[in-house]
């Protein structure tokens, strides 16, 4: 079946820019970065531009995202086939050296994005757009699509205080971007005047889930392995904070949630009358690894009946302030550490806000509370309009 959807990395190789003739190249990228035949960036790379390859650079997760967990760092090593260095960035440093990019002229980023505020890998991309800038080095990114949209966003936007490795920049949540997109909006807004070009898709339209793109699902994190653990990321990752099972060491991470104490009865009835766009069904699962591991955990699986009506961030809010009020003996916020955040709660990191947690430990309306967010997040929408290159 053709794909719609023509991605940056084929529109490279179609027609390898004349800049990069002759130039030292480097490549962000991860098992995800394949072509519709599945070949790799760097293969095609290597052939297209032969010997110009110097370099090769890996997000969170490793080269080969095998990690599995948070704060699980990979090494550096080199890479048998090309016979060149791969650079951990999320190893001893998140932000790359001078010494490692004295190699390279510019730099290629082919990354797979998930389009939620607390996924590490736009911001792995803004430290290398500000060292180039610093450097003097151009970077170059192979646009991909948002598997959750463009046109949705959703959530409160980051506050200033609470930036991390998962949340640099005040955005939402959901922030309905493309990598490329967002990379130009915080090259930009936070002003850091990296030589920036991105080559763009052919096909994407706003409008487009991962599945109308007819493209294969290669995961870019071990834990998020479908185009629907996607979907609910936006809302479940906030259970990462929590002594609630996120369905990590299960086949469904984050579509799977729960934890031996939870009354699924009593949380289900009121959820149903709050959460729209999906169904709750109620499980047990015993996870392999992470929270719960070896213990039968009572929960749920989240079906997502519509995409369009589904808001992620929304139902997960609603969802741990139930369990809260029918919980609140069992119920943990986790301690730090968390994300390489040593003082603040974990829960904060996750959420990007000093209030929320205690408003929502309080039982405060959701609905209200998502009410004031909306004001931002047009601001937001209008701000981050300036960049979209699909309409």
């Amino acid at each position: 079946m053709k794909n719609k959807v023509t991605i940056g990395l084929e529109k490279l190789i179609t027609d390898p820019p004349e800049y990069l003739r002759g130039k030292r190249l480097g490549l962000l990228s991860n098992p995800a970065s394949v072509d519709g035949r599945f070949t790799h960036a760097s293969t095609l790379i290597h052939n297209f531009l032969p010997r110009q390859l110097k370099a090769l650079f890996s997000p969170q997760h490793g080269f080969y995202a095998e990690k599995q967990d948070n704060m699980i760092e990979s090494g550096h090593f080199m890479e048998p086939q090309l016979n060149i260095p791969v650079y951990s960035l999320y190893n001893d440093t998140r932000i790359p050296t001078q010494k490692m990019f004295d190699q390279i002229d510019v730099l290629l980023i082919d990354i797979q994005d998930v389009g939620t505020r607390v996924y590490t890998f736009i911001y792995t991309v803004a430290y290398c757009l500000e060292k180039a800038a610093k450097l003097k080095k151009q970077v170059v990114i192979l646009d991909r699509p948002n598997p959750i949209g463009g046109t949705q966003i959703e959530g409160n936007i980051l506050s200033k205080d609470y930036a991390s490795f998962v949340g640099r920049f005040p955005i939402p949540m959901r922030h309905g971007l493309t990598i490329g997109e967002i990379s130009q909006f915080f090259n930009q807004e936070f002003q850091i005047g990296c030589n920036l070009t991105i080559i763009p898709m052919k096909g994407w339209k706003r409008q487009m889930y991962w599945q109308d793109t007819k493209l294969s699902w290669i995961a870019p994190s071990p834990n998020l392995p479908t185009p629907q653990s996607c979907m609910v990321y936006p809302g479940q990752v906030i259970f990462e904070g929590t002594n609630i099972s996120e369905g990590r060491g299960t086949t469904l991470p984050f579509e799977l949630f729960g934890a031996p104490f939870l009354d699924t009865k009593k949380i289900k009835s009121e959820a149903d009358e709050l959460i729209k766009g999906a169904f709750l069904r109620p499980v047990n699962f015993e996870p392999t690894s992470g929270k719960w591991q070896g213990n039968i955990c009572k929960g749920f699986q989240i079906h997502v009946t519509s995409k369009k009506e589904f808001k992620p961030y929304f139902s997960s809010l609603v969802l741990m302030q139930l369990i809260i009020k029918h919980h609140k003996n069992d119920f943990k916020f986790k301690t730090p550490p968390y994300e390489y955040e040593f003082e603040r709660m974990p829960m904060d990191l996750i959420l990007g806000s000093k209030t929320l947690r205690k408003r929502l430990t309080n039982l405060e309306d959701i609905n209200l509370l998502s009410d004031q967010w909306q004001d931002e997040l047009k601001q937001f929408k209008s701000l981050s309009g300036k960049y979209y290159l699909y309409e």
